[in-house]
């Protein structure tokens, strides 16, 4: 282990290119937020309701890429995998980052939701009887709160497993490993349950009429999906600027295309299962939501999802070629962040200006705040991540599988 470690030492270390990372993205995530906020005081004048909508999107889509990490992180503790641990360092960094950075974004959101919600609205709620039956799970408050303990805990998680992680590259205290895997056992389940809980309150309460039990893993089956294509996207990065070149070989580049390709599958799959099912019922409260987006421009969006977010990517890394070229993959890796936005997009705008007093017509597609605010959220997310790469060595230099993972070859 120690011939390992010398050998690897000097290109392991983020060095002075996490502090110019960081220093971008704090600038482009400040023009981007007061640019959006500008436009929605200058242009849009509607009392920042449509600013809400596009954070709200642009959050759900930050907040995606730190959650999918964590549950990369922890999956990988739980089988205590050996091929993955030259990688694991970057996934701890993006959840560690992205996760902690949306504690502070939860903020404004907070504050928000009055803009956001048809069942925060006193006049709207007293007029529904379903909103009024809803009110204890749907209150200010009680969401508020909850939203406050789901991202303080993936923060909390996100945070310890990186430290704890980092800890070992210090003290080579292989007990570190088994901590590491004992304890990601029973945070699995509680992000299984908060992440589902989440999606609930945070995207499917656009409207509280219509339910769905499969929401929150396909929301999960998007953030799986979107991590693992970022993590080719900044794993490349990185080797590109002359680090860990020689540690990420092209074997580990072959499973994190497999697995991009699994999780492009299981989001198709879990998107038809919840539309067949909904389908097959024809119950008015459930068929309405998915009309909304079969309608209009809607119905365009939604043929692109069905080509962009399946077929073109499935035909793309089904090869095993892409898979083991680092520049195809990572391009690959930058439309699939693309089509996710798509999708979160199509998720939360439908919704927009349907409850009396909430804004513009259903009808209303894309605005310049929605790709301000994904700038900005976007530079902020790149300079947490990076903020995180450059706290520790971009490999777990003592970890007891690293020198399992560095001769590690698909078979």
């Amino acid at each position: 282990m120690r011939q390992v470690i010398d050998v690897f030492q000097e290109n392991v270390q983020l060095g002075e290119l996490g502090p110019r990372l960081v220093r971008r993205g704090l600038v482009l995530g400040v023009l981007g937020v007061a640019a959006a906020i500008a436009f929605s005081m200058l242009v849009q004048e509607d009392d920042f309701t449509r600013f809400a909508w596009a954070y709200l999107l642009n959050f759900a889509f930050v907040l995606s890429f730190g959650l999918g990490a964590l549950f990369w992180t922890l999956i990988q503790h739980v089988t205590r995998a050996g091929w993955s641990v030259v990688i694991r360092r970057l996934l701890e960094a993006i959840a560690a980052g992205t996760l902690t950075l949306t504690v502070v974004l939860a903020i404004p959101l907070l504050a928000m939701i009055p803009k956001l919600y048809a069942w925060a609205d006193p006049e709207t709620r007293g007029g529904d009887p379903l909103l009024a039956h809803k009110l204890d799970w749907l209150g200010y408050g009680a969401v508020a709160a909850r939203i406050v303990a789901y991202v303080v805990i993936w923060a909390a998680m996100a945070l310890w497993l990186h430290r704890t992680s980092a800890a070992q590259d210090e003290s080579g205290d292989p007990s570190l490993t088994l901590k590491l895997e004992r304890h990601s056992a029973w945070m699995l389940f509680v992000f299984a349950l908060t992440v589902t809980f989440a999606a609930f309150d945070l995207l499917m309460s656009l409207d509280a009429h219509w339910f769905s039990t499969i929401f929150g893993v396909y929301y999960f089956s998007g953030c799986a999906l979107a991590s693992m294509a970022l993590l080719a996207i900044v794993t490349f990065w990185v080797q590109r600027r002359g680090r860990i070149c020689n540690v990420v070989t092209a074997e580990h580049y072959h499973d994190i295309g497999k697995l991009t390709f699994g999780f492009v599958v299981f989001w198709a799959y879990i998107a038809f299962s919840q539309y067949m099912l909904i389908w097959y019922a024809n119950l008015p409260e459930e068929t309405g939501w998915l009309l909304r987006r079969q309608q209009g421009s809607w119905a365009w969006v939604g043929l692109v999802l069905i080509f962009g977010h399946f077929f073109i990517p499935f035909l793309a890394l089904v090869s095993r070629v892409p898979k083991r070229r680092p520049g195809l993959l990572a391009a690959i890796g930058v439309y699939l962040l693309a089509v996710h936005w798509v999708d979160l997009f199509w998720l939360v705008m439908p919704e927009f200006g349907r409850h009396g007093g909430h804004g513009a017509p259903t009808g209303m597609l894309l605005s310049v705040v929605d790709l301000l605010l994904l700038l900005g959220l976007g530079g902020l997310a790149m300079a947490a991540i990076a903020h995180r790469l450059g706290r520790a060595a971009l490999v777990p230099m003592r970890d007891p599988r690293l020198a399992e993972s560095l001769a590690f070859e698909n078979a």
